[in-house]
């Protein structure tokens, strides 16, 4: 459907112009060489105006178009501010699907003006047209009417100003959205996120489990320009293969057993949006050719269907594996990365912003409802001492355990046994000379230390206080999320003297 959005020509105490006058006025020319056939025509007028508009709408209703006039509260067409209140309502109840142009030769000066603020600040979606007065051109003329394009955006001035609102923007999502700190590594990821939310690529994010890269892409989405579609996320790592290839692309009826009617997939759901794609390294290499061919030629094929489906959204993916190692052995596709890698995002680990610490612990107190409760020095020296290696998820997990294990305050005692088993002896006999929020200095490595018996030994005590702070010091649970057997547990623990 093509609409015609204008002002009527006539004005009150004005003579209507004889049929046969040099210049019929700029919206029949509009009609006879404007090579466009209207379906309708909305013409705007004053109360004052009214009787004269409906003249005009009833000639040009004998062309074809359908004509709707609409008089609104103008006591003077001068005034912006009157116009800019009247004119708005009406173009809100466009048909979101209509075809629109603008005429801007009708009507005031500052009725003109308003159509160009409306157009350009997105508020209206239409076309600028423009008919050249026959007294001003020779006859006939080349090109009587023009699209009218005022590139505002192209000034200097204009583009610093929407990098700058992208960036205030980004601070500002990304702190509501649950990316807290000031730590130089988080101030560089949110300077970051407000550069990377205003291009138009693709977006790789890698970090630890943990880390928040979701949160992560969430502040890409909201401070980008299509924040108001919608953010659709899914894990790649939840689903088999064949169920993966049915969620993201979607299916026809009868594709499978239980298929009972079409379903779309993710990539259309996030239409005019943001896909997030979590955990992209556990993809399948039959899904990884399917997710190819989607970023090259910007359609999907339903499971069991035949036709292509245009689709038009921004995909963010994450991974906390390497995928160019995995590259190098084989099991990812080095095109689908350099697809995925338009921008790379490093959310650093918990353990590298250990002076963002205070603010969490403070944060997800009050979120979990637990900011009555104090920590004793101890039991500070013991946080800031834990590498975490589940990031911050093992951080909210820890702290809302304070809610059902402390009254008043939180002893050493309380904490988790991977919390307490990971606090070294020097960071907890230095507590009494700490506040409790300051930061304990880690203690130069000796080149014993760096061995790989070392190392590795390290590396198996993590591994085994997150397993069992993740079971809450179950074994049994503890020994199959590691993959070992409770006995062959329980003898690691007793080598670390835990128990």
């Amino acid at each position: 459907m093509r609409i015609l959005l204008t002002w009527s020509e006539w004005h009150a105490g004005r003579p209507q112009m004889p049929a046969n006058a040099r210049d019929p006025g700029p919206l029949r020319r509009l009609l006879a060489v404007g090579g466009v056939d209207y379906d309708a025509i909305w013409l705007l007028t004053t109360r004052a105006d009214r009787a004269a508009a409906r003249a005009l709408g009833a000639e040009l209703g004998r062309m074809g178009p359908a004509v709707s006039v609409e008089a609104l509260e103008i006591t003077d067409p001068s005034d912006h501010e009157q116009l800019f209140t009247a004119v708005l309502p009406v173009v809100r109840t466009l048909p979101p699907e209509a075809e629109v142009d603008v005429l801007l030769s009708s009507g005031t000066p500052q009725a003109q003006t308003i159509w160009v603020v409306l157009v350009k600040a997105g508020l209206l979606r239409a076309r600028m047209l423009q008919v050249i007065p026959p007294q001003f051109v020779p006859h006939p003329h080349p090109e009587p009417v023009r699209e009218v394009r005022l590139d505002f955006d192209g000034f200097p001035e204009i583009r610093a100003l929407r990098e700058e609102v992208l960036r205030l923007r980004a601070r500002v999502r990304a702190v509501s959205g649950g990316l807290l700190g000031e730590s130089p590594a988080m101030v560089q990821l949110v300077e970051r996120i407000a550069r990377v939310a205003g291009a138009r690529v693709p977006v790789l994010i890698h970090g630890e489990t943990g880390t928040g890269k979701e949160l992560v892409a969430r502040a890409v989405h909201a401070a980008g320009d299509r924040a108001e579609g919608p953010f659709v996320a899914e894990n790649c790592g939840a689903f088999a293969e064949g169920v993966l290839a049915s969620e993201l692309f979607g299916h026809e009826a009868g594709a499978f057993t239980g298929a009972v009617k079409r379903r779309r997939g993710l990539f259309e759901q996030a239409e005019g949006g943001t896909l997030f794609l979590d955990e992209v390294g556990e993809l399948s290499p039959r899904v990884q050719v399917q997710l190819l061919r989607v970023l090259q030629e910007g359609v999907v094929r339903r499971v069991g269907g035949e036709a292509p489906v245009p689709v038009d959204c921004r995909i963010i993916a994450a991974t906390h594996r390497d995928l160019p190692d995995m590259i190098a052995r084989g099991e990812f596709r080095e095109d689908l990365f350099y697809r995925l890698q338009g921008a790379v995002l490093t959310v650093p680990p918990l353990r590298a912003r250990r002076g963002d610490l205070e603010a969490l612990v403070f944060h997800f107190q009050a979120e979990t409802q637990t900011q009555h409760l104090r920590l004793t020095r101890p039991a500070w020296a013991a946080l800031q001492a834990y590498d975490w290696p589940g990031n911050v998820r093992e951080l909210r997990a820890e702290v809302a355990r304070w809610g059902v294990f402390c009254d008043a305050h939180v002893q050493l005692e309380d904490l988790s046994a991977a919390v307490r088993r990971g606090a070294t002896p020097h960071a907890t006999a230095a507590a009494d000379t700490q506040t409790p929020a300051r930061e304990t200095p880690a203690a130069p490595e000796s080149r014993e230390d760096q061995t790989l018996e070392a190392i590795v030994t390290r590396a198996e005590r993590d591994a085994l206080a997150a397993a069992l702070s993740a079971t809450d010091d179950n074994l049994s649970a503890a020994a199959r999320r590691l993959g070992i057997d409770r006995n062959t547990l329980k003898r690691k623990m007793a080598a670390f003297g835990w128990r």
